[in-house]
């Protein structure tokens, strides 16, 4: 197999590794009341609770919330559908650098930045929405764990790009003086 065919694989991989993450985390946003409820249903019969009361506790009151909203406040619930529906469409996106990686560069830094942008919102936003310091640092871990399949793509693109002498807007390289 030759270096372009390697690195095109590798690339198509964490491509695919990225998006099936990224329609899963979307697709768990539809359904939270459920899950919710067979999430602590699953701890409780671990007895996480006896280990963990703080996570059971936050895992409780966030059902109470959720089941409350579901009941009085149905349409709460929507902009978690569009949270969903979101993740989605991004991951269509990841397309283009799947079809020809080195002009669909932005899509992978878009991302990047995107992944980036968890940390100050996870930071700024789950304080004033009275989420535990500890459930925002693992919502800041999607970002980080999110970015590091961009980062690694996002290298063997430009290592393609060299080999190929292809710039991103499509323009040939210049050849390397010397």
């Amino acid at each position: 197999m030759s270096e372009r065919a390697a690195l095109l694989k590798g690339i198509r991989a964490w491509l695919v590794l990225f998006v099936v993450c990224l329609v899963l985390s979307g697709a768990t946003a539809f359904p939270l009341v459920h899950e919710l409820r067979w999430t602590e249903d699953f701890l409780d019969w671990l007895s996480v609770g006896d280990h963990l009361p703080a996570l059971m506790e936050w895992i409780e009151r966030v059902r109470a919330g959720l089941d409350a909203a579901d009941a009085d406040y149905p349409f709460l619930l929507y902009g978690t559908d569009w949270l969903a529906f979101a993740h989605l469409v991004i991951a269509v996106a990841f397309h283009g650098p799947y079809r020809d990686p080195v002009r669909n560069i932005w899509v992978i830094e878009f991302g990047m930045i995107a992944c980036a942008g968890i940390v100050p919102l996870a930071l700024i936003c789950g304080p004033v929405r009275g989420i535990p310091f500890w459930w925002s640092v693992i919502d800041m871990a999607f970002g980080v764990f999110g970015v590091i399949p961009l980062y690694v793509v996002r290298r063997k693109i430009k290592r393609l790009e060299a080999l190929t002498g292809r710039a991103a807007e499509g323009n040939p390289v210049p050849a390397p003086a010397g």
